[in-house]
This record gives C-alpha cells, structure tokens and sequence, in this order.
C-alpha cells in the first residue's frame, strides 16, 4: 500500500474513533473537546501558511475560544407536562408578536413610507426558542431552561428542554442541536 492512502485510511479511522467517542458527552464537553479541535487546526493552517509558532498558537486559540462559547447548552432532558404547557403558551404569545411585527412591516412598505425604521418586511423564522421553568432535572448552572417552537407546525419540536449556561440575546438565532432557532426567552 501507497504511504499516502495509510496515512488517509488512519485519518478516517481516527476520526471516525473521535466522532464515536463524543457519543454519550455533555453538551459542555463537546464544547470542549470541539472548541479544543477547532483550535488545532486552526493553528496548524496557521502554522502551514508561514505564521510563527506564537501567531499560530494565538490564531489557534481565539478559534477554540470562539467555537467553545457558541455552545451555549449545557445540559438536555426530557420535559415535564407543565413545561411542556409553559413553552407552548409562551410561543403562542410569541409568535403572535412576530406575526404582529411582520404584519407592521408589510403596511409599512405597502404605504411606501421610506425612512430608516422602515426596513424590508422580516421572515418569520421557522423555529423559535422560548423559555420554561426549571425543574429538578435542570441543571444547576443553567440561566434559563428552553424549549423549541415550530411556527410551522404551531407545535413543541419533541420534548427535550435545553438547559444554557449563557442565554442568547433575544432575536438572535442560536443552534439547539439540529435546529436552528431564534431566541424570544419568554416571548412577553
């Protein structure tokens, strides 16, 4: 065999070994171990680019350091059915304030009133991500405990409460595993 495809067969295999390996972590560790694989390879593109060792290391940790704290969940677990009813009645609340808002937007522009308030009518996001209350399965360095709303399908995606250490800000879009949600906190 050609020393190439070794080294491509080990790179598969190693990598494939990782991925399994971060199965069962915490959502936090994989921030971890992804922030801190992250930040390797950043390097290493840094270091092969003609960066000194310092400036690659440098370059390498601001990445780790950016991935890392982008992960904001820090534990998940199946809701109650009084979580579940909470998350539910705040999106309600919610998305009639995002229908209300883009419904504002579209008037607007059809009156054809230009000023700098005035921007393009918004989309309606297809998820969104509302707060509930704790519980004794939240985790106890979690802010806030959050649910995700389809606006689709008018309806909780699954059970699953996400626990976060850090909050987004409201209206920004964060990613909750698959799902990438804009972020109403309790859509008051």
């Amino acid at each position: 065999m050609h020393s190439g495809t070794l080294r491509s067969a080990a790179v598969v295999t190693a990598a494939a070994l990782a991925v399994a390996g971060c199965e069962n972590l915490t959502p936090g560790e994989n921030a971890a171990a992804f922030g801190g694989a992250a930040a390797l390879a950043a390097g290493s593109i840094a270091r092969a680019a003609g960066m000194s060792g310092a400036e690659s290391f440098a370059t390498g940790a601001a990445v780790g350091a950016v991935v890392a704290a982008t992960a904001y969940v820090i534990a998940k677990h199946q809701a109650t059915v009084r979580q579940r009813r909470i998350a539910e009645e705040r999106a309600r609340v919610a998305y009639g304030h995002l229908v209300s808002r883009q419904k504002r937007q579209h008037e607007v522009a059809a009156s054809g009133q230009t000023t700098s308030r005035a921007a393009a009518p918004t989309k309606l996001p297809r998820y969104i991500a509302v707060d509930t209350e704790k519980d004794e399965h939240t985790s106890p360095k979690a802010k806030k405990s959050v649910m995700i709303w389809d606006t689709q399908s008018q309806e909780v995606v699954g059970n699953n409460v996400y626990d976060v250490s850090n909050p987004p800000a409201v209206g920004s879009t964060t990613k909750f595993e698959t799902y990438s949600a804009e972020y109403v906190g309790t859509g008051s």
